[in-house]
């Protein structure tokens, strides 16, 4: 059979108890091992009329029944595409950069190029070709298409198995810049609140009380703008403990602080009251400030730090009169 398109896969006694990514590549035998893990990490299957699994690892129950959904074949090697990247390092093993507002990270569905993968093709050439998955070469993290800030990115399989190794175990510095609606109730605090997709929307983001991944985002707040009693928005600086999708912007709107612009967790000035300049910011006002880490290959310690882009600038900027 093709592997590609959605099958539905209803397991009996005999495998009770198997792990789920091997039980899936016993039943579909056009699938191996790692491609179902990869697909199940991907978010690709879930439980018939239930919640997306993340766990390769998860143990297959008598009677359990699991959607799988298998993308198309995509291209081995995504185009190379001369783009301006503004580099902040670059040596042989490696290369952070500073991601603009606007940019996808890699191809996917509605964005087959132009991307920060295809651009690290024509900057790095062949070097790049394989890391990481066919379509993500040479890409460890990500940062969402209208995040803007720090990147790094591996140039062999080396330094990209250790950088690998260091962000999924939280061993490094990543710090955020946003501004909120409103302001936190403490100046500074740390949000412990488990994510998980959504239960409804399955693009979006959720805290969830059962089946969600451990999430820590601790913040401080940097200025208010607005009237002192009932401010209109603040600027808050945000350190990551973990590195969920959407972590920042889900815990930031859990609090009652949405980034300003959001159009997946945000929100519009409830009052009516706000700058024109605060409802009409045409992104999520969130910048990726600071990244710091040990060079997996020299063992230099490193820490890189950007200014908010222009537009976001220009944004704090208009608010600081603002009575």
């Amino acid at each position: 059979m093709s592997d590609a398109g959605r099958h539905t896969v209803t397991f009996d006694e005999s495998a009770a108890g198997e792990r789920l990514d091997r039980a899936l590549a016993d039943a579909l035998p056009a699938l191996t091992r790692s491609r179902v893990k990869a697909l199940i990490e991907g978010r690709r299957v879930a439980l018939a009329g239930g919640r997306t699994i993340e766990e390769p690892s998860r143990k297959v129950k008598t009677g359990d029944v699991f959607i799988v959904d298998v993308p198309e074949p995509e291209p081995a090697i995504p185009e190379a595409q001369d783009m301006a990247l503004e580099i902040l390092f670059e040596d042989a093993d490696l290369l952070v950069l500073n991601k603009p507002a606007g940019m996808v990270v890699h191809p996917a569905p509605g964005n087959p190029d132009r991307t920060l993968v295809n651009a690290l093709l024509a900057h790095c050439g062949d070097s790049l070709s394989g890391i990481g998955g066919v379509r993500r070469p040479g890409i460890v993290h990500r940062l969402d298409k209208d995040t803007s800030g720090v990147m790094v990115a591996a140039k062999n399989d080396r330094t990209h198995h250790a950088l690998s190794k260091l962000f999924a175990a939280h061993d490094l510095e990543r710090i955020y810049k946003a501004l909120v609606w409103g302001v936190p109730r403490a100046d500074r605090g740390t949000i412990e609140e488990a994510l998980g997709r959504h239960p409804v929307d399955r693009k979006r983001m959720s805290v969830r009380k059962s089946g969600g991944r451990a999430a820590l985002t601790e913040y401080w707040l940097e200025k208010r703008f607005g009237p002192p009693l009932s401010p209109i928005a603040s600027l808050v600086g945000a350190k990551l403990g973990t590195g969920r999708t959407h972590q920042v912007r889900v815990h930031l709107a859990h609090i009652g602080c949405p980034v300003v612009g959001d159009p997946v967790y945000g929100r519009k000035s409830r009052n009516g009251k706000a700058p024109e300049a605060l409802n009409s910011f045409k992104r999520q006002a969130l910048h990726a400030a600071v990244l710091a880490f040990r060079h997996p290959i020299t063992r230099k310690d490193m820490r890189f730090a950007t200014e908010l882009p222009e537009d976001f600038k220009k944004l704090v900027a208009s608010l600081n009169d603002v009575k």
